[in-house]
C-alpha cells in the first residue's frame, strides 16, 4: 500500500501534461482543501488515470463511487482490484437509501421510462449527500468527450458554491492511452468487449466501430449525461464523468 509523503510532481517520471495535472492535484488535496475535498469516480473505461495520480499523491483521499445497484459487475470487480493494487484506502460505495428506493423505484423499473428519474434517485441524491461535508472534488471530465464539455475549465464552482477540480480537462483520448501505457495500468474488462464508455448496465450498449464512444450511453434517446452537473434542468460547466 502506499504510504503518505510529501509530493513534489517535478520530481515524478511525467509528461509535461501530466505534471500540470498531478500540480493541480497536489494543491487542491494537500493545500488549497486538505482534509474537505473528495475524488468522484465511476471506475469506469478512462478512471484508473485519475485514481492512480491520487494515490500518488494521497492514497487516504476520500472515493466516491455512485453504487447506483445497476452496475455492471465487472464494474464492482474492477474497483476492488484497482482499489487494492494502488492502495485506495478510503473508497466508499455512495447509495441510493431503501425508504428512497421504496418510493420511487419499488420494481427497478424506472430506467425503462424515465431515465432522468432513475439517475436522480439513484446518482444526484446520493451523491449530493456524500458530498456534503466537503468544499472540494474532483472529476474525470474532459473537454473531447461531447459538445457541452468542450469549454471545461480546470477548476469551475458548482450550485452549491463547491470547487470542482477537472485535471484532465485538456487530455486527449490519446493523452489518455498513452499514460495507462505509460504505467501500465490495467483497462476496464469491458472496454475490451466495445464499451468505450460505461456508466449502468440497463443504459449501457456496445459501440461499434466508428461510432462515437459514447454512443453507447442512453442510446435511442436525447440523453447525454447522467444529471449530476446539471441543476434544475440547465448545464453546469460540463458532462457526467
Amino acid at each position: 500500500m502506499r504510504a503518505e509523503r510529501a509530493f513534489d510532481p517535478f520530481t515524478q517520471d511525467s509528461t509535461p501534461l501530466e505534471s500540470d495535472a498531478l500540480t493541480l492535484l497536489a494543491r487542491t488535496i494537500l493545500r488549497d482543501y486538505r482534509g474537505r475535498i473528495a475524488l468522484v469516480s465511476s471506475f469506469g473505461a478512462e478512471s484508473i488515470v485519475l485514481l492512480d495520480m491520487v494515490a500518488t499523491i494521497s492514497p487516504s483521499t476520500p472515493v466516491l463511487l455512485n453504487e447506483t445497484g445497476m452496475l455492471f459487475p465487472e464494474t464492482l470487480d474492477y474497483q476492488r482490484e484497482v482499489s487494492s493494487m494502488l492502495g485506495l484506502s478510503n473508497v466508499q460505495l455512495v447509495r441510493p437509501t431503501r425508504q428512497r428506493l421504496a418510493a420511487v423505484d419499488p420494481d427497478d423499473m424506472l430506467h425503462r421510462f424515465d431515465t432522468d428519474a432513475c439517475c436522480n434517485l439513484r446518482k444526484r441524491e446520493p451523491l449530493k449527500r456524500a458530498l456534503a461535508p466537503f468544499d472540494a472534488w474532483i472529476t474525470g471530465r474532459k473537454r473531447f468527450q461531447n459538445s457541452l464539455r468542450a469549454e471545461l475549465e480546470e477548476i469551475e464552482q458548482d450550485d452549491d458554491g463547491k470547487r470542482k477540480v477537472n485535471p484532465l480537462a485538456r487530455w486527449t483520448a490519446a493523452d489518455i492511452a498513452a499514460y495507462l501505457d505509460r504505467h501500465d495500468l490495467p483497462r476496464h474488462p469491458l472496454v475490451s468487449q466495445g464499451y468505450p464508455s460505461i456508466g449502468c448496465e440497463p443504459c449501457t450498449s456496445r459501440v461499434a466501430d466508428g461510432e462515437d464512444p459514447r454512443a453507447g450511453r442512453w442510446r435511442g434517446s436525447d440523453k447525454t449525461e447522467c444529471g449530476i452537473h446539471y441543476v434544475e434542468g440547465q448545464f453546469i460547466g460540463g458532462g457526467g464523468i
